[in-house]
């Protein structure tokens, strides 16, 4: 499995890898909900952007094996940035990669922003990567986000206890779940079903 930097686009959006020039857009997206408050994750505030960016930088330049593949969102019809996400966790020797840490501007959420970068994430992982397994992960108490993953057609594999210490100190379980490479296919159809809702033009193929 070789991980290299790559853009992946869509009808939507647009995955790049970060700039040093993205440090306004992600600042100004942030802002849009407040991202730092949301509950149930590690999101950064506007104080701590510049070094949320560095810290990205330094991901996209790690040698001579990734560990994290990081990535922009930008919405191409108003060519905002409104996010970020990322491939991490990557195992090289069992073919799996974890997509997590996204976080989306406010405005952009329920709209095809997520919808598309999961498939074009997904599409790449199992598809250019060949990874055998994608995992997702998110805190037992969000279940927003379960259900958003569970509507995707990962399974859940089992729950990491006293995981993470979250900001207010509370201590955070995380559910794991997974999407494995016979299950792909039927998945890819269903996301793609889901951005025919925003654009009769989606086809499946």
């Amino acid at each position: 499995m070789e991980i290299k930097q790559v853009t992946l686009e869509g009808k939507y959006v647009l995955l790049s890898p970060p700039s040093i020039n993205d440090l306004d857009g992600l600042s100004s997206a942030a802002q849009d909900g407040e991202i730092w408050n949301i509950p149930y994750a590690l999101f950064p505030k506007i104080s701590e952007m510049s070094k949320y960016l560095q810290d990205l930088l330094k991901e996209k330049e790690q040698q001579p094996t990734k560990t994290i593949l990081p990535f922009i969102i930008t919405h191409k019809r108003s060519n905002k940035i409104v996010g970020t996400t990322r491939f991490l966790n990557i195992d090289y020797e069992n073919y799996r990669v974890e997509i997590g840490h996204t976080w989306i501007a406010k405005s952009f959420r329920r709209t095809a922003v997520n919808t598309e970068s999961k498939l074009l994430m997904l599409q790449h992982a199992f598809e250019n990567l060949n990874c055998i397994a994608v995992e997702i992960r998110t805190d037992l108490l969000n279940i927003v986000s379960r259900k958003a993953i569970e509507r995707l057609g990962a399974k859940q594999d089992g729950i990491l206890r006293n995981h993470k210490i979250m900001r207010n100190g509370r201590i955070r379980d995380t559910v794991c779940y997974s999407i494995i490479q016979s299950e792909w296919h039927q998945i890819k159809e269903n996301l793609i079903r889901k951005l025919i809702y925003y654009d009769n033009n989606y086809h499946v193929a």
